[in-house]
């Protein structure tokens, strides 16, 4: 099988794991948008920030360095054995120590919901090692299984403790914790995780290499929720919570679209790493890298022009100061594909240092300019420093990259792409029927036509997998 192949054909395992239930949970926005206050919806949303912080933090990132080292592995049972046996024994530690901290902690938090504070950490450090786990061993099934269980079950629960129950915020916070926990049981025992953990097999210097690669992620991590809780806090800060919470709100369309890039980026990072010193590293890298932009710039288009159709369906009127940032997020996020796209050298070749450093400037760079425009622009300070930021990263990194792999980025792709973007976003905010749906026609032609290469290549592989 070819490494294209092979890419698509793990990348469609995934997808059928993630995108159904992500598309049902972006349609519950209607949903939380009705019954939540705006104020009450940033809540979620900073609560939901403060955990991401801790996450990293606490486990330093060793999910992250037992996926890179299983995939060296796969054909070593005793290496995986030392690998999985060593990461499970910090994690056990990891864990005690949050419990002690917590325990001691708490008398000092003045909040109704403290206790997920506790609940949550441990069940998204539960799930996190358990999916990388799966993905490091090449259990793509079982990830996507794992994957469908945690969307699935959140999406369901929250139905049931805010609709039925009536749990209002801290329904969402329940759903999450118990979505998590039963994904990581039953990763653990699809597959079977048990028979990798042997005291006898724990290894120190195991544990060393894989922490000296996740160490240096942490400050990445960090940086990647700076940019995210800096524009969170300054909102809540300078405007209000029910700002963020509307900031909360048209962060959602740009989410949906990251989450289905994270779904072909889970796959392309296993590829990557397999196929980085393949003789034919360079063409199949700047061949990903160009077609992957162009698909999801195409993505990107779509849900501009769609939005306006969407947006009264979807998002309750309270809410209705989230139209205007839709745009700027999705730009943003555009940018952030394109810093994945080219990350996964990073990935392949160890340097976990490298995309720490260029992620801390661009957390730097989203504080100044959010600080520096809040007061004169209120809610677009947040998404433009949040394009700047990405922007900046994604130039950085595609040039830093080209010491690792000789790929190429087309130029004439950013430049017809840059004016369909220009198009998109005048009829956009213009919001005239007619305009919107003449937009939405073309950006629709516009992809089915820039896009036709990769389309036949992708039915191409169908066909010849029906063959088999």
């Amino acid at each position: 099988m070819s490494k294209e192949k092979q890419l698509m054909k793990n990348t469609a395992i995934i997808t059928i794991g993630k995108v159904c239930t992500q598309f049902i949970s972006f349609l519950l926005l209607p949903l939380y948008t009705a019954i939540f206050s705006t104020d009450e919806y940033g809540i979620v949303d900073l609560f939901n920030t403060i955990v991401a912080c801790v996450l990293p933090i606490l486990t330093l990132q060793i999910e992250q360095g037992l996926f890179r080292f299983l995939i060296d592995t796969r054909d070593d049972e005793n290496g995986k054995t030392k690998l999985i046996t060593s990461t499970f024994v910090l994690f056990l530690f990891q864990t005690l120590i949050y419990v002690g901290l917590y325990s001691v902690i708490q008398n000092y938090i003045h909040n109704e919901y403290k206790i997920y504070l506790l609940l949550n950490v441990i069940a998204n450090m539960v799930s996190g090692l358990m999916l990388q786990l799966s993905r490091g061993l090449g259990k793509n099934k079982e990830y996507s299984i794992g994957s469908f269980i945690v969307a699935s079950f959140t999406v369901i629960l929250n139905v049931l403790f805010i609709v039925v129950l009536k749990f209002r915020v801290e329904g969402m916070f329940l759903a999450t914790f118990i979505s998590n926990m039963l994904a990581g049981v039953y990763l653990f025992f699809a597959c079977k995780t048990y028979k990798y953990i042997k005291y006898a097999s724990f290894r120190l210097s195991a544990l060393k290499t894989m922490l000296k690669y996740s160490l240096a992620l942490i400050p990445n991590a960090i940086s990647w929720w700076v940019i995210n809780v800096s524009d969170r806090a300054i909102i809540s800060s300078a405007l209000s919570i029910g700002a963020n919470g509307i900031y909360a709100a048209a962060n959602k369309f740009s989410g949906v679209y990251i989450n289905a890039y994270n779904i072909f980026n889970i796959a392309w990072t296993e590829s990557a790493a397999v196929n980085i010193d393949s003789e034919d590293r360079d063409e199949y890298f700047t061949n990903i890298i160009n077609t992957g932009f162009k698909v999801f710039a195409s993505i990107a288009l779509i849900v501009i022009a769609i939005t306006p159709f969407l947006f009264p369906l979807i998002i309750n009127a309270k809410f209705k100061d989230a139209y205007n940032q839709i745009p700027l997020l999705m730009l943003a996020s555009l940018f952030n594909v394109g810093v994945g796209l080219v990350s996964v050298i990073y990935v392949a070749k160890k340097r976990s240092l490298d995309i720490s450093k260029t992620s801390f400037l661009a957390a730097v760079i989203n504080i100044v300019v959010n600080l520096f425009l809040i007061k004169k622009l209120g809610l677009y300070a947040a998404s433009i420093s949040t394009i700047i930021a990405y922007l900046t990263m994604f130039i950085y990194r595609a040039v830093d990259c080209k010491k690792y792999v000789d790929f190429k980025i087309d130029v004439k792709m950013l430049a017809t792409l840059g004016i369909m973007f220009t198009l998109t976003f005048v009829a956009f905010y213009i919001n005239n029927i007619i305009t919107n749906i003449l937009m939405l026609m073309g950006v629709i032609l516009f992809a089915v036509i820039y896009n036709k290469n990769g389309f036949k290549k992708i039915i191409a592989i169908v066909k010849n997998r029906k063959k088999k």
